[in-house]
């Protein structure tokens, strides 16, 4: 390879890690402004708030000329009904329901979660994993009244509770109450709530046909890298009748979507856990956000999810409002065992890529672990299977090469013979036809290696979104759906990080020497000098340094991958390819008299020829 080449990559390299580090920088010092201001924000609100409260207490006291405590003329004054006074006043209790499943702490005050634990699950931390933690979520509905009603800000009384379920009730007054019902059956993730409006057609006016829902919740960190759980963690929803899901996209820090179609259900995914919204009756419409909280947070939240929601309302003795929560694992079986669509949440790719996830990869993964518990060893017999279920294709694609590479001697013959560069078409035309009489497909060695591609970026897609994996060990890895790390740096570089993954470099080193073992079989020339290069030092550095913070199972599988092929490679070359051999039955083909029978391709090259030459020989009369 030339000396201004390498120069150049190198070049390239150090600008394109300048940079990246100092974008870094900028959104570090971004990030810190930002907490700052935040930090201030909520400060200053915190502070008029409490002198609008100082205000409105002065007003109340100047204004009280009876009896009536100060403390009723104010809460009078925000509500109307008695009964919201007193609820609005009264003292929050907590109540829990619990399965074998999750363990659910509802608050009085909304009649909404407080907090809910995934049983038998824990965070990298070793510490119970809290999927909503204390006062980081709430849940709303907002309606009209003779005044503006937000359900959170009110104390509902407990009408019923039971080792399964739990009643709140809103009375507005002796006939007139909403009630949320909340039901958890065993061995279910899933938890029921029915709200149901009785004797509410004297409050809410005969025109309102919705209501606004608002489910906010601040989703916490509970994996080991920060980069790898944010990257696989979003807010996605599904409409009705509908098979696939709609996502508000992954590796993003911001968004907000207004989505004006209905809707079936919701989901605050994590990228391991999620929290699921289903309305019975489906939403109208929805606003939509998430936003990736920095890794400096001091809560340690991963992002703040909302959902501003429409549901449908009719204005009638009695309505109900069908709703469930999903509160659990992103467990491909598990999720699909609702029969909802949930499943699709699990990012394992598109059409092609998702269908050899969901019905091989995963299927033959189940399958394993049946009779194997070292996650490790399965992921080596299904790198196995796969290479075997792909030899034939990995056979013909290095016959196909090899007999390109025994043809070179005669194609370089026909290179000799036609030396001019107008004579390119005729060069091309007599290379096509002797590799027409050998046999031989200049695509050949092409086409298996992109069928190959396929399961490739299935397994790519599959590791990091594998619930399977997560907080599995192997050898030096503690979980191989993070990073494994045998050396822990005191500084970060760009873009690799701030560790060393050994599986990470095992794998670039094994693609080195699968690379090496291959350069000698590639030909010969300045642009393969490239290619050579680009094989053999630039693609295992680059995937060192993506790796680095992917998937330590991830990076174990291309590893094997590599020195599986490159058995595969031995094999085939000592026991079912003789150069030699095929060069001379190559030959025999090529030399015999027998005519072959022209491609459509060959055609139209022929075609060209003839209509390059005539052109040539009327310049040449007008000359």
């Amino acid at each position: 390879m030339k000396k201004n080449s390498i120069v150049g990559f190198v070049i390239i390299g150090v600008i394109l890690i300048g940079f990246s580090w100092y974008n870094s920088k900028i959104y570090r010092e971004q990030e810190k402004v930002k907490i700052q201001m935040d930090s201030v924000a909520r400060v200053q609100a915190k502070a008029a708030m409490q002198e609008m409260a100082l205000d409105s207490a002065s007003n109340l006291i100047a204004a009280s000329d009876s009896t009536v405590s100060r403390d009723s003329s104010a809460v009078n004054s925000i509500y109307k009904d008695s009964s919201l006074v007193k609820a609005s006043t009264a003292q929050e209790e907590f109540l829990t329901l619990e399965n074998d499943k999750i363990k659910i702490e509802f608050t009085s005050k909304g009649a909404q979660p407080n907090k809910v634990e995934i049983k038998n699950y824990y965070t990298y931390d070793s510490l119970p994993l809290y999927l909503i933690k204390e006062k980081a979520s709430k849940f709303s509905l907002v309606l009209f009244t003779n005044q503006e009603v937000a359900t959170d800000s009110f104390v509902f009384e407990n009408a019923q509770s039971t080792d399964t379920s739990v009643v709140y009730r809103l009375p507005f007054d002796e006939d007139s109450y909403i009630e949320y019902n909340y039901t958890l059956t065993k061995g279910s993730y899933l938890v029921d709530l029915d709200i149901r409006f009785v004797g509410m057609k004297e409050h809410i006016q005969k025109k309102v046909t919705s209501m606004d829902l608002h489910w906010v919740l601040d989703v916490p960190r509970l994996e080991k890298g920060y980069d790898n759980e944010k990257n696989y963690s979003s807010l996605l929803y599904k409409h009705p009748n509908s098979k696939d899901v709609e996502s508000l996209g992954l590796r993003k820090e911001s968004v907000e979507k207004d989505v004006r179609t209905k809707i079936n259900w919701v989901a605050f995914q994590q990228q391991f856990f999620s929290a699921i919204l289903v309305s019975g009756n489906n939403f109208n419409t929805g606003l939509l956000s998430y936003n990736i909280y920095p890794e400096s947070d001091p809560d340690k939240n991963l992002m703040h999810c909302e959902a501003n929601m429409q549901v449908p309302y009719s204005i009638e003795d009695e309505v109900s409002m069908p709703f469930q929560f999903y509160y659990g694992p992103n467990h491909y079986k598990t999720l699909k065992s609702y029969d909802q669509g949930f499943e699709k949440i699990v990012p394992l790719g598109g059409w092609l890529i998702g269908w050899i996830n969901r019905y091989i990869v995963i299927l033959v993964f189940d399958f394993l672990n049946k009779f194997i518990g070292n996650y490790g060893l399965i992921i080596l017999i299904l790198t196995i299977l796969i290479k075997i279920v792909i030899s034939p294709l990995t056979l013909k694609s290095y016959m196909s090469s090899a007999k390109m590479r025994v043809l070179k001697p005669e194609v370089d013959k026909i290179n000799e013979k036609y030396p001019k560069s107008e004579d390119a078409m005729k060069k091309q035309q007599e290379t096509m036809a002797l590799y027409k009489k050998a046999d031989v497909s200049m695509f050949g060695g092409c086409l298996p290696m992109l069928l190959q591609m396929p399961i490739l970026f299935a397994m790519f897609k599959f590791f990091p979104a594998s619930f399977e994996l997560r907080q599995e060990g192997f050898l030096w890895a503690d979980d191989l759906s993070a990073y494994d790390s045998i050396l822990n740096l005191p500084f970060s570089i760009p873009l690799y990080g701030d560790h060393v993954s050994l599986f990470a470099l095992l794998m670039a080193v094994s693609m080195y020497f699968y690379s090496k073992m291959n350069a000698d079989q590639m030909a010969t020339g300045p642009q393969m000098a490239g290619m050579k290069f680009m094989s053999l030092y630039f693609m295992p550095v680059f995937l060192l340094v993506l790796c680095n913070n992917f998937s330590s199972g991830l990076s174990y599988y291309y590893m094997l991958s590599n020195l599986l092929t490159m058995l595969q490679t031995w094999v085939i070359r000592k026991y079912f390819v003789d150069e030699e051999k095929l060069y001379a039955k190559l030959k025999e083909k090529a030399a015999s008299n027998a005519p072959a029978k022209k491609s459509k391709f060959q055609q139209r090259l022929d075609e060209a020829y003839k209509m390059q030459q005539q052109q040539l020989q009327q310049q040449k009369k007008k000359k």
